[in-house]
C-alpha cells in the first residue's frame, strides 16, 4: 500500500445552501459540513457543485471564513478561487489561505479561448501571486478547454501546485496522469468524474471528488477505503450503488439542471432549502415529486444517515 498524500481521500465538492432571498445560508452550511465531515470526507466549497460563479464576492469570504471555523482542523479544507478576472482569483486565493484553508482550487478562466503557452503562464503566474497550496483543477464542461497531460506535469514542479483535480471523462487520460503523477508525494491526482472512483483509486489515483457525496459521504469514504486496501469487489459494488443514486439528480439533465435536482435531494434529507442562484433555476413540483419517489425507491434516506 502506497503512502498516503496530504491532499488525498474523498473531497466532497459541496453545494452552497441559500436562502430563499438568495443569501448563502449558513446554517444550513454548517450542517451539511458536519454530514460530509461526520462521513470521513473533507469539503471543498466554491467550486462547480457549489455554483461559485454565481455567487457575490462579497458573500465568499464569509462563506470561506464560516467553513474553516467548522471543520476547526478536523480534516483539510479546499476553496475554488476561479474567475475571469485574473486579480480577482489572486485576491481570494490570499484571502482564504489567511483564514486557514489548506488549499485553493482554480479551474481555467474560461471566456477566451487558451493555448497551452498561455494555460502554463496563467498558472505559474497565479502559484506565484497567491503564495500557498493551490490545486489544478480541469473540467472540460464549463471551460470547455482541456488542460494538456504535459502542461500539467511541467506545473507540477512549481513549488506551490499540489495536485490536479481532473473532471474529465476519459480513461485514457487517467490512466497517463495515475502513470505519471501516482509515486510523487508532492503531487496528487485527484478524480472529479464520480462514476470513474474505483477505476481511479485502483489505477492509483490519490483521491476522489464526488458531488453525490453530498448526501451520501459515507459511502464514497467506503468505496476509497476498500479501493485502497484492494478491495474491488466492494469498490464496484459501492460504485454502481452510488451511480444509481447519482442518475436520480444527474440523469440526462444538463450540469445546471442537476445541481438544481441536487439541492431538491438535500432539502428532502433535512440538509439545506432547495434554493439555486440565477441562472440556475429551481426544479418544478412535477419533478421534485419523481425525484422524491427515486430517492425512496433506493432507500436514500438510509444510506445518508445510516451508522
Amino acid at each position: 500500500m502506497k503512502k498516503q498524500k496530504k491532499y488525498s481521500g474523498v473531497v466532497v465538492p459541496m453545494i452552497t445552501p441559500f436562502t430563499a432571498d438568495g443569501e448563502i445560508d449558513i446554517q444550513a452550511a454548517h450542517k451539511v459540513v458536519e454530514h460530509i465531515v461526520a462521513g470521513g470526507c473533507a469539503p471543498f466549497v466554491l467550486g462547480t457543485t457549489g455554483e461559485a460563479a454565481s455567487v457575490p464576492i462579497k458573500g465568499r469570504r464569509q462563506f470561506v471564513e464560516a467553513m474553516v471555523k467548522q471543520t476547526k482542523g478536523r480534516c483539510i479544507t479546499y476553496a475554488g478561487i476561479a474567475s475571469n478576472c485574473f486579480q480577482e482569483s489572486v485576491d481570494a486565493g490570499k484571502s482564504y489561505l489567511d483564514l486557514g484553508v489548506d488549499c485553493v482550487v482554480a479551474n481555467l478562466p474560461s471566456y477566451y479561448p487558451l493555448h497551452a503557452d498561455h494555460m502554463l503562464e496563467y498558472y505559474e503566474k497565479l502559484a506565484d501571486s497567491v503564495g500557498g497550496p493551490l490545486m489544478l483543477y480541469n473540467i472540460t464542461i464549463t471551460t470547455h478547454m482541456s488542460i494538456p497531460i504535459e502542461v500539467a506535469d511541467k506545473l507540477s514542479r512549481h513549488q506551490n501546485i499540489v495536485g490536479m483535480k481532473d473532471s474529465e471523462r476519459n480513461e485514457e487520460r487517467m490512466a497517463e496522469s495515475v502513470k505519471l503523477w501516482s509515486n510523487r508525494e508532492d503531487f496528487a491526482h485527484v478524480v472529479g468524474c464520480a462514476a470513474l472512483s474505483a477505476k481511479a483509486l485502483a489505477l492509483g489515483s490519490d483521491g476522489i471528488v464526488p458531488s453525490t457525496g453530498n448526501f451520501v459521504p459515507k459511502m464514497f469514504r467506503q468505496l476509497y477505503d476498500a479501493a485502497v486496501k484492494g478491495d474491488t469487489v466492494t469498490a464496484e459494488r459501492l460504485q454502481k450503488e452510488t451511480d444509481e443514486m447519482a442518475k436520480i439528480y444527474q440523469g440526462s439533465r444538463l450540469l445546471s439542471q442537476s445541481l438544481a435536482a441536487l439541492k431538491v435531494m438535500m432539502n428532502e434529507l433535512g440538509l439545506c432549502g432547495p434554493a439555486v442562484l440565477p441562472p440556475l433555476v429551481e426544479c418544478r413540483e412535477g419533478e421534485k415529486a419523481q425525484i422524491r419517489q427515486d430517492m425512496a425507491r433506493l432507500n436514500v434516506r438510509k444510506h445518508a444517515f445510516e451508522d
